[in-house]
């Protein structure tokens, strides 16, 4: 299999008014292409912190963060930026739509930055998208015009913009009734099934056993990482 995330030696820490704090203690992390992981813990343990990392969100005090073949910490801001356009989908917890946009043009938007596809083809794209997560005909609406978890749905399909390899999720169901969660629990199913690699924080029980790995992050350690059997 395709190693897509290695992490070796990773430390993080935090300066404190008494000194530093280390968030995340010596992370050493294989995700291979087409796997499912699901991170798991109490909460201020680690985990959006490890995220953050393999995000180039923030870089490791100590170590190596390798994903999809850059060296995360050795980029500079915009390398990093340029980097995740191509290689990366972002799901938030918050979605994190531009109020003043569409929900066609908030999915464009990162097209746009990556100059890859024409204008009709980043637009027809968009529309596809937006048919595959059930919301092609609320186009033209603006986020504050349709729910929350309408919301999440278009921020799912804005992640999957650029087609990256790799989605990473931070508590993408934390605000959703479980209805809704269901709903985007599916769109994940059909992500894996097309050979996606997601690696997603998680409260959500349901979501997490049906990973086909989770990792539960104690005190800023891998403390357990589980093979599961059946995932979505």
């Amino acid at each position: 299999m395709n190693k897509i995330i290695e992490l070796k030696h990773v430390y993080k820490d935090y300066p404190q008014a008494a000194g530093s704090q280390t968030v995340l203690h010596d992370i050493n992390l294989e995700i291979f292409a087409g796997e499912f992981v699901a991170i798991v813990g109490p909460s201020g343990n680690g985990k959006s912190t490890l995220l953050n990392l393999l995000t180039g969100i923030d870089y490791p005090s100590r170590g190596e963060v390798l994903v999809n073949g850059a060296a995360l910490h050795q980029l500079n801001s915009e390398q990093l930026s340029a980097w995740r356009g191509v290689n990366l989908g972002i799901v938030f917890q918050f979605f994190q739509l531009l109020p003043a946009l569409s929900l066609l043009q908030n999915i464009v938007l990162p097209m746009d930055f990556v100059g890859k596809l024409s204008k009709r083809e980043r637009h027809e794209r968009a529309l596809y998208l937006l048919e595959l997560v059930g919301l092609a005909d609320a186009a033209d609406r603006l986020p504050s015009q349709v729910s929350g978890g309408q919301q999440q749905r278009v921020a799912i399909a804005r992640a999957l913009a650029n087609d990256p390899p790799l989605i990473v999720a931070d508590e993408p169901t934390g605000n959703l009734d479980t209805a809704t969660a269901d709903a985007v629990f599916d769109l994940f199913a059909h992500l894996r099934d097309q050979g996606k690699t997601l690696v997603m924080v998680t409260h959500n029980e349901n979501l997490a056993d049906a990973a086909s790995r989770k990792l539960e992050i104690r005190s800023g350690r891998i403390h357990a990482d589980t093979q599961m059997v059946a995932g979505l």
